[in-house]
């Protein structure tokens, strides 16, 4: 037994369930792909600024869940706990704003960590497929990556989420707005630490979860009733456009999300049969957010969807994604001229695109073609001594039992034709 074990709130992705999170992963980035969306990459860890300026220092994210450590030179970094402020700072650094052709439109994959309360669905290790549309301020825009994202579920099978949609104003109307809610909410009976985030950022009071919370927000002024007319017709356009593409939504009036940087459009996704941890995915505008870490005006829109929370919601609903076969042909030499015969072809088989193994250790035949059996494969290649002095090879269909023998010289074509 291991000494040691996963830190808590963290997993470990194993086969055979780690296929499963590799199909969604690529489900979820698909549509994006074909929407000429180019990968980016980002370092795991950031300097702490970038989170508490770009993501904000009101939000839990930078508080309470980061994880920040000191470099021996002094430098304070965090492990991102998100992937928007790293990658639009990426773009930046790299000028990718200013090579022609706006928006610069990147996706990206990977992990995220942040220090929570570890329940089903909510890790302190998460992994998300992420996109960002940078440079444009356009409805469409925001059309089309939230009709991305639902094309991305749509394919995975999953019928049961939900579109959140709301808009959160602009840096023309939300100041009125933002001075209606303060004045709500400081008559209102709220800890200390709520009473600061009045004063930093007011709409993250709507975003608080606590019951004794939501009961007093009964009748809180609502962002709708402020947004300009610039926002009204631009929120209307992104219903419009999502309404004839078939996308079906529902406007949330205090829908807010834990970052700071929204603007306009917001949208969520939930599943209500993950319980607590419902959102599997969400995202908006974020205009500002460039100008907050130093950059130029970039207005700008994306997402991110979580992996763990889908898998869950497929396991929830009882679908499973289509996986590709691991194996699709298993080889078992008896005897040594068979082994170095058997290998070569599972070689040749492989480099010609075949998913193939080979029975390795010099198990018997009985516990080789077991073997054959437990990978998935759908045939098997057996050769014994008198096979190879005949020239030819046996050729088993393990799901009909059928055994044929067929020239050593043409059984890779023969799988070829019979795999197609």
């Amino acid at each position: 037994m291991s000494t040691f074990s996963a830190p808590k709130g963290t997993y470990d992705l194993l086969p055979p369930d780690s296929a499963t999170y590799l199909a969604v992963r690529e489900a979820l980035a698909a549509p994006l792909r074909r929407a000429g969306y180019g990968y980016v990459e980002t370092p795991g860890f950031e300097h702490v600024e970038l989170f508490s300026r770009g993501v904000g220092e009101s939000t839990d994210i930078v508080t309470k869940e980061m994880y920040t450590l000191t470099t021996k030179g002094g430098a304070q970094l965090a492990l991102r706990p998100e992937g928007t402020a790293s990658v639009l700072r990426a773009a930046l650094q790299a000028n990718l704003h200013r090579a022609g052709g706006l928006p610069v439109k990147l996706w990206y994959s990977g992990s995220y960590y942040r220090y929570e309360r570890p329940q089903a669905g909510r890790y302190r290790h998460f992994s998300q497929v992420g996109a960002e549309a940078l440079g444009a301020e356009d409805p469409a825009l925001d059309a089309e990556l939230i009709i991305l994202a639902t094309d991305a579920y749509r394919s995975l099978g999953l019928g049961g989420v939900r579109l959140l949609l709301n808009s959160l104003g602009d840096r023309e109307c939300r100041p009125a707005y933002r001075s209606a809610l303060q004045e709500f909410l400081r008559g209102l009976d709220l800890d200390e630490d709520t009473r600061a985030r009045i004063e930093i950022n007011p709409l993250r009071v709507l975003d608080d979860k606590r019951p004794d919370v939501q009961r007093q927000l009964v009748g809180a002024p609502m962002m709708r009733d402020h947004l300009c007319e610039a926002c009204k017709e631009y929120h209307e356009r992104v219903r419009e456009l999502l309404t004839a593409a078939g996308v079906a939504f529902t406007d949330d009036e205090r829908l807010v999300r834990g970052l700071d940087y929204y603007t306009r459009t917001t949208f969520e996704f939930v599943y209500d049969g993950l319980g607590a941890q419902s959102a599997v995915g969400g995202g908006g505008r974020y205009d500002g957010l460039s100008e907050m870490i130093g950059g130029p005006p970039l207005p700008s829109v994306g997402w991110a969807l979580g992996v763990d929370r889908v898998v869950l919601a497929l396991r929830a609903e009882g679908v499973a994604p289509p996986l590709p076969a691991t194996t699709q042909v298993f080889a078992v030499p008896l005897g040594e001229q068979a082994r170095n015969e058997l290998f070569a072809l599972v070689t040749e088989l492989r480099r010609a695109g075949v998913a193939a193994d080979f029975a390795y250790g010099g198990r018997g035949v009985k516990a080789a073609m077991k073997a054959a059996n437990r990978s998935g494969a759908r045939f098997a290649v057996v050769a014994g001594e008198r096979d190879l002095a005949e020239g030819v090879v046996q050729l088993k269909d393990l799901e009909s039992g059928d055994q044929t023998p067929v020239a050593r010289t043409e059984i890779a074509a023969e799988l070829a034709r019979r795999l197609a």
